[in-house]
């Protein structure tokens, strides 16, 4: 329970107050559904619905307050308004005030970038918990709270959710907090109020442009987050990335970089690499790592460079990094007794794709077959597919598209866009089957020992989204059953 008052106080906004001048606040709520007596209701104006519609409703239902841009025509001299130029903007200062401000009192850092996020998170959560550290992660995967894990809802939530994780870590005696930071949540504000520790970036490709319009603007997203680091706080950048100069030009924070291809304060060397893991000199000291692919060499030197800059030593961080496990789902290597190996990997991007691809051919003895099913998702940016298609095809001896999460689009309608991207040379080795079961398991009937099929786009996901039905579908479990049959 907090009191309005402390709720606004030292709150950088324009607004203005209207009736109660100081009710009680119990809780913050988005959804009207969630209103109970002394909830502060958010009228978020959205791309379907607008939450001025719902005013009068949470009222009824006790709300004490209501943050909103547009006045209702008659005030209840007992409810308290808060008039704000943008209520989706007010909305994380607000929130962070009413959990009194948890980020303030944990090492917060936000990784930020098209692919990595979750990798560089993931292991920079398991390489402060090895070390003794009371963590928490915020995580397209997962929630942690120290140990305890929950299942995450969005690579970035809404500001109410992230500083309630927040303040029960506080609670729970976290000392340290690694979270993605999405270009969405730059955007819809969703990190405002937050204090960080610091902040890095991965890479930057072809991505959601079904939100962002143009590539530019995806950029400006992404540099969003640079630009609100605080004076005292560290930005660290790809160089080898062209846009990973641009996210440091206007920031406060201490400047760094890291890259295997350009000199920067941060490099490393690929001394090794199979599908067991990497052989990397870091630092002049060579340690492998159970991490597959270049790719993963950026992610790796990425989470030594936060380590360092956290204030942990050279030694102790490649000693730790060593005993670090996969991330599920991310080039996650599963074999079957009769010698085939899949590979499960989230990449949902064309970039990401190529990484992954790249990856396996320069390991592969080329005396075996490479058979990538691949979708992409619907609803979503459809730019890529064609790309993604072009690559998948490619790269790879045979490649069959399928579904994803189609969403409330016909899978058969996003494949035949994937397949508008293929070279015409390329055509031959393409199948197209809707059903992803069928797919992967055509995949596997027309391998033979030592093949590798590769099945991309859905990773630790466990469910696939079929006209807004969410059903049980996971990649893994998948191959596992498949395997067993034809044994």
């Amino acid at each position: 329970m907090m009191f309005l008052q402390d709720i606004l106080k030292n709150v950088k906004l324009k607004f203005k107050c209207f009736g109660a001048q100081n009710p009680e606040i119990s809780s913050l709520i988005l959804d009207s559904r969630e209103a109970n007596i002394g909830t502060m209701f958010f009228a978020v104006k959205g791309t379907s619905i607008d939450g001025h519609q719902f005013i009068s409703s949470v009222i009824e239902k006790g709300a004490s307050a209501i943050v909103c841009s547009d006045l209702p025509s008659e005030l209840n001299p007992n409810i308290a308004y808060i008039l704000v130029e943008d209520v989706q903007q007010s909305l994380g200062y607000l929130a962070a005030n009413f959990y009194q401000n948890p980020s303030s009192k944990l090492k917060l850092v936000g990784i930020t970038g098209t692919n990595g996020k979750t990798t560089v998170t993931s292991i920079l959560y398991q390489l402060f918990t090895s070390m003794g550290f009371q963590c928490g992660l915020i995580s397209t995967v997962e929630y942690i709270i120290g140990k305890e894990t929950f299942t995450s809802t969005h690579t970035t939530p809404n500001p109410i959710k992230i500083n309630a994780l927040m303040a029960e870590m506080v609670n729970k005696g976290c000392t340290y907090c690694f979270m993605e930071v999405s270009s969405h949540s730059v955007v819809q504000g969703r990190i405002n109020g937050l204090i960080f520790e610091g902040g890095a970036f991965t890479n930057l490709s072809h991505d959601h442009l079904d939100y962002h319009k143009t590539f530019d603007n995806y950029i400006k997203a992404k540099k969003g987050f640079f630009d609100c680091l605080p004076f005292g706080s560290f930005a660290l950048t790809n160089k080898d990335d062209k846009n990973g100069k641009v996210m440091l030009q206007n920031t406060e924070a201490a400047k760094y970089t890291y890259a295997l291809s350009s000199v920067a304060d941060f490099t490393t060397k690929i001394i090794e690499s199979d599908f067991e893991g990497l052989l990397l000199k870091i630092d002049d000291l060579e340690v492998w790592f159970q991490l597959v692919g270049k790719f993963n060499a950026y992610n790796l030197l990425c989470v030594y460079g936060v380590a360092f800059l956290l204030g942990i030593e050279k030694e102790t961080i490649v000693t730790e990094l060593s005993k670090q496990n996969r991330v599920n789902g991310r080039f996650e290597v599963l074999r079957s007794n009769s010698g085939l190996v899949a590979i499960v990997d989230y990449a949902h991007t064309p970039d990401a794709l190529l990484n992954v691809l790249e990856t396996i051919n320069h390991i592969r003895t080329k005396n075996e077959q490479l058979i990538t099913v691949v979708g992409c998702g619907g609803n979503r940016d459809q730019e890529k597919r064609p790309e993604m298609g072009k690559i998948a095809a490619q790269m790879s001896n045979k490649t069959i598209f399928t579904s994803d999460n189609p969403r409330n689009e016909l899978a058969e309608d996003i494949i035949s866009q994937m397949e508008k991207g293929v070279n015409p040379s390329d055509y031959k080795k393409v199948l197209k089957i809707a059903d992803r079961k069928e797919a992967i398991k055509t995949a596997c009937m027309m391998s033979k020992k030592g093949d590798i099929i590769l099945v991309a786009g859905k990773g630790h996901e466990t469910y696939q989204e079929i006209n807004g039905i969410k059903s049980p579908f996971d990649d893994r479990v998948i191959l596992k059953q498949i395997f067993k049959e034809i044994e």
